[in-house]
């Protein structure tokens, strides 16, 4: 029996284990080594007083039918009408035989997608969309000078040597004046002339003023018989309880396997052979520092960090990885009375509010990035959802800065404060509750060594018994699907004894776009 020592117990890690053991036939004796003390991730779910937090947003929908169906079977999609759509008779397309989620928690609900983004106080549908109520917010004049700007990028291409012309070749410098270079420093740090257009390429590659332009002049009838681009697919699957839910269920499948799941153990070195093999871990466990051997191991811990605890890794390679750039997370939970904001959707809503998941804040005026309105991901995350609104405000920033190193009750009170000057709140009384969670190296970034990352994984594919999975195990700004689909690959590698790993690498590296399915 051969042992496996996996890194991480995110949904690249839990995925690689249940695959293991499920499909391994026994030939697999599996460990998983988690630094912190909760499953899933940044896929977690977080619980605070009777109501839960989404960290950063999971849509689970994927053009990879392998990731759909392991979802379902993990968690099967509902047979009856959730609380909400039920009280607000929504009609809902349901599975025959599902589970009712009024009467079991294992269950993953099926939702619509509403993301827009929130600039000088008005909504514009995200992607931007040329609907009459675009121009109508726009202006006349704006919308001309958007129009112009587009059929002059369209006609005189900008080499793609940064993500700022990614953007205006598929915009135009008018809306990504707008729409895109203010929220995406916000985002990474930078200005988006300083980042590689490879950031684009894997999180937009379809979508473009022509793709909106398509999609809103094509029938319904036609689109049911073509490829639908991610952003404009209306509705997604949302387990009953967040995200987390899955990866909690999914590991206590791993257990039931016979497999183990270290909590609290971080990875603080990885001893190898010199001569293309990795022999074991060290592990830091509430400060007794422990070793593990083993005959395979896959890593999703960040590649930064993995490299730094590796020895006689040559120079080059070391500085490679030690200049890789993350940004890092902060989510301010938020319990509120009510929302100061208009539904002037046809979407009903528990409250009237608005029908948002997501929403964008382009307005450079404030740090906050996105706001996230967990009632509509799921009923079930919040304790009260008929009268109260569980919202979560998204920051990036690094951390150690001034922003990270805040006090809890200080970013509170910014939040706020910014919401506010926004007029999503009318005033502080309007807020009921309230918790902050901070989240290391969320995002890998797109600068500065980056550039040299293919000679990173040329170093590291030389240890033959040593697999990179998930977004950070490979610094790729990856979904969760592409996570999923990551630790497939070297599972299937390990029990088909494939050396290559290409296939692993190569996963969410096609010109297709990412979360783009046959309908």
């Amino acid at each position: 029996m051969q042992k496996v020592i996996i890194i991480g117990a995110g949904p690249a890690g839990l995925t690689a284990a249940y695959e293991l053991l499920r499909e391994g036939g026994g030939a697999f004796e599996v460990t998983i080594l988690e630094e912190s003390d909760m499953i899933g991730g940044i896929s977690r779910t977080v619980r605070y007083h009777g109501n839960r937090m989404d960290i950063g947003g999971h849509r689970f929908f994927s053009k990879d039918e392998r990731v759909m169906k392991w979802w379902q079977e993990m968690m099967p999609l509902q047979g009856k009408p959730s609380f909400d759509d039920r009280l607000l008779g929504r009609r809902k397309r349901l599975m025959k035989g599902g589970p009712d989620p009024e009467q079991t928690d294992r269950v993953m609900l099926l939702r619509q997608r509403v993301s827009r983004i929130y600039y000088k106080k008005k909504f514009f549908d995200y992607p931007v969309s040329m609907k009459p109520e675009t121009i109508k917010n726009m202006g006349f004049v704006t919308t001309v000078q958007a129009g112009c700007s587009y059929v002059k990028a369209s006609l005189r291409r900008l080499p793609e040597t940064s993500l700022e012309n990614f953007y205006i070749n598929r915009f135009g410098r008018k809306l990504y004046s707008m729409f895109f270079e203010g929220y995406t420093e916000k985002l990474w740090g930078r200005h988006p002339r300083e980042i590689s257009a490879d950031w684009g390429a894997q999180r937009v590659k379809g979508l473009s003023i022509r793709a909106v332009l398509k999609d809103m002049l094509t029938s319904k009838k036609k689109k049911a018989k073509r490829k639908v681009e991610t952003s404009l697919i209306e509705e997604f699957y949302y387990p009953k309880l967040g995200p987390g839910q899955l990866w909690e269920i999914t590991a206590e499948e791993v257990k039931r396997l016979g497999g183990r799941i270290l909590m609290n153990c971080r990875v603080t070195g990885i001893q190898t052979d010199g001569k293309g093999k990795v022999l074991s871990v060290t592990y830091d466990n509430n400060g007794d520092s422990q070793m593990l051997e083993g005959d395979l191991f896959l890593s999703s811990m960040p590649v930064k960090d993995l490299v730094a605890g590796m020895n006689d890794v040559p120079q080059e390679e070391a500085a490679i990885a030690a200049g890789l750039p993350y940004r890092d997370f902060v989510t301010v939970g938020l319990l509120v009375k009510k929302l100061n904001l208009k539904n002037a959707t046809d979407i009903k809503t528990l409250g009237n509010i608005v029908p948002d998941c997501w929403i964008y804040v382009q307005d450079t005026g404030v740090k906050l990035g996105r706001i996230q309105i967990f009632n509509n991901w799921s009923p079930y995350m919040v304790e009260d959802p008929e009268h109260t609104v569980w919202i979560g405000l998204e920051y990036f920033c690094e951390e150690g800065d001034s922003f990270w190193n805040l006090k809890e009750e200080a970013c509170v009170k910014g939040a706020i404060k910014e919401l506010i000057k926004m007029g999503v709140i009318s005033s502080r009384e309007d807020v009921l509750d309230s918790h902050r969670e901070r989240v290391k190296k969320a995002y890998p970034a797109y600068f500065d060594t980056y550039s040299q990352m293919n000679r990173l994984v040329e170093y590291l594919n030389r240890f033959e018994n040593l697999y990179c999975i998930g977004r950070n195990g490979q610094h790729r700004y990856n979904n969760m699907d592409h996570s999923m689909a990551t630790a497939f690959e070297a599972a299937d590698n390990i029990r088909k004894g494939i050396k290559s790993k290409d296939n692993v690498w190569n996963v969410n590296t096609e010109k297709e776009y990412h979360e783009e399915k046959d309908t």
